[in-house]
């Protein structure tokens, strides 16, 4: 991140901690704006976990009211949002085993397979169509579409990303250079071939 987006994601923070010390004091206005600062970032990352609008809704709804009953346990070890991504993350866990146990064939996790490490901003610049970044986004194993999410459309550092995931750092930079990998090569197969996804 650039120095105006630390400051941005610093200022966003101490706002956030702000709303949290209201919540915790049972400011119901405060969770109304903490709901609005935050639920499309929870929404859209619980889309990304289990991938059905329903459920992401309903994780949204959890989420925010285990923020409710638990803002007064935040002790300000790690940034709100991150607190919050882990919320959501551990929330959709629970959602996937019971949906598994009720119909046996929900996967939660994806094997790794290794790929070679490659540069994938240089790939992403080169993409022209924003589409096909999302198709080969989309064909990533789960684990690795939850890392690209967390570092690319919620600028979370690689220890933020293991403390949402409940997963080791080194882990987190295994699953990013496996995403990378995949991604380089599905944009260079649309890039070179003008295929569409």
């Amino acid at each position: 991140m650039n120095d105006a987006a630390l400051t941005n994601a610093a200022d966003a923070d101490v706002a956030a901690r702000s709303l949290l010390s209201g919540i915790a004091s049972g400011d119901q206005r405060a969770l109304e704006t903490f709901y609005r600062a935050y639920h499309g970032a929870v929404y859209q990352f619980a889309l990304r976990l289990v991938r059905n609008p329903a459920d992401a809704a309903e994780l949204v709804n959890e989420t925010m009211l285990e923020v409710w009953k638990a803002a007064a346990k935040y002790r300000g070890g790690s940034r709100v949002k991150t607190w919050l991504l882990s919320i959501v993350g551990h929330r959709a866990v629970d959602l996937l085993r019971r949906k598994k146990r009720h119909s046996g064939n929900v996967e939660i996790e994806d094997d790794l397979v290794d790929d070679e490490a490659c540069a994938l901003p240089d790939a992403l610049a080169g993409a022209e169509n924003a589409r096909h970044v999302r198709a080969c986004i989309e064909r990533l194993p789960e684990r690795q579409r939850q890392v690209v999410h967390l570092t690319f459309f919620e600028q979370l550092a690689y220890p933020e990303i293991a403390q949402v995931l409940d997963v080791p750092t080194g882990t987190v930079k295994t699953r990013m250079m496996h995403a990378k990998a995949k991604l380089v090569h599905c944009l260079g197969s649309f890039l070179g071939h003008g295929e569409a996804p």
